[in-house]
């Protein structure tokens, strides 16, 4: 085969992969959690039509048949996609993203090798520029995986089918799998003879199993709307666990379900990092969030802003915020 039917055959794949990205894209703009993440996958999405076209052109231009069927199974290839991730969480959906980013990537290389061999410049300022949006979007991944694995809000919001097969949603599995835990750990204290801890058993304990089961029995039920089961029972049943715990010198415990309460939004104002927060304004709050450099208390003020006023502003900032500190953790410069 000669290296200009080796370009078009490349062409052809990746014209394929990108109608995959093109879908992939629609599919997550859906998912999006914050307006700015659709507004980014938004543009992503149009991103890739644009190179589909370029793509098809270049095609054209070096005599390759139109190709009617690659556009089909590109889009095929995405239901496919986003049906098998139905299975998983969305950590896993974002990783299958960002590999088939990483394939385009390295075929744009491969291509712009190929271009060299021919001397053929058009295809090699193809090749550039189709190279540098996918490290863009792979910039843009990654960031957004290393948010997650900070403890950050995902970028998405699990599908309903994944929120019930895959408890993806942290507002449903964190209640029920923590305050389990904490049962365990409180038992396990009151076993070897601690009096004040089965005092806080004793007191505390009821409560959380009275929340973890509404919880469960709750999110078995709602589906999609789980978010809904973070109730003020539950809020008011930490806290009293927490208060409890303190009192009677457990503060591993108390340590613990003070993260639990700061995961779910459930902290009160006071307990914030920005002093008077409930008292300022979008303004002054996104001032104040900008000065934060701990990763922890951007994600307590994202969770408790989204639990009450959810002021879009301050959520925004936050996550820009937060974006920018996943990125050092990242290596991303």
């Amino acid at each position: 085969m000669s290296t200009q039917a080796h370009v078009i055959a490349q062409l052809r794949s990746m014209l394929q992969l990108t109608q995959t990205e093109v879908q992939v894209a629609r599919i997550r703009v859906s998912q999006a959690r914050t307006d700015a993440v659709r507004r980014e996958l938004t543009e992503n999405a149009q991103n890739a039509e644009r190179r589909t076209a370029e793509i098809t052109r270049e095609l054209q231009r070096l005599g390759g048949v139109a190709d009617v069927v690659s556009p089909l199974v590109g889009r095929v290839g995405a239901v496919v996609k986003a049906t098998v991730e139905q299975a998983g969480a969305v950590v896993e959906a974002l990783l299958g993203d960002l590999a088939l980013e990483h394939q385009l990537r390295d075929r744009a290389i491969y291509l712009r090798a190929l271009a060299e061999a021919t001397k053929d410049a058009e295809t090699r300022r193809l090749a550039d520029r189709l190279e540098e949006a996918h490290a863009a979007t792979i910039e843009w991944l990654t960031t957004v995986l290393a948010e997650e694995a900070l403890g950050g809000p995902p970028a998405l919001k699990p599908t309903p089918v994944q929120m019930v097969v895959g408890g993806a949603t942290r507002a449903v599995r964190l209640p029920v799998n923590f305050a389990r835990e904490q049962i365990s750990r409180w038992a396990a204290r009151a076993q070897q003879g601690g009096d004040q801890v089965r005092a806080a058993v004793a007191e505390a304990g009821d409560e959380v199993r009275a929340a973890v089961s509404d919880t469960a029995t709750r999110a078995a039920r709602l589906g999609e709307d789980a978010r809904e089961v973070v109730t003020t029972g539950r809020d008011a049943a930490l806290d009293r666990a927490e208060r409890v715990s303190r009192r009677e010198g457990a503060q591993d415990t108390a340590e613990a379900l003070h993260e639990a309460r700061a995961r779910l939004g459930a902290l009160h104002a006071s307990e914030l990092p920005i002093a008077r927060y409930d008292e300022l304004g979008v303004n002054d709050a996104v001032a104040k969030i900008k000065q934060l450099d701990d990763v922890e208390d951007l994600n307590k003020v994202i969770v408790y802003e989204e639990a009450n006023k959810n002021r879009s502003g301050i959520v925004s900032a936050a996550q820009t915020r937060h974006a920018a500190l996943a990125q050092e953790v990242a290596g991303i410069r």
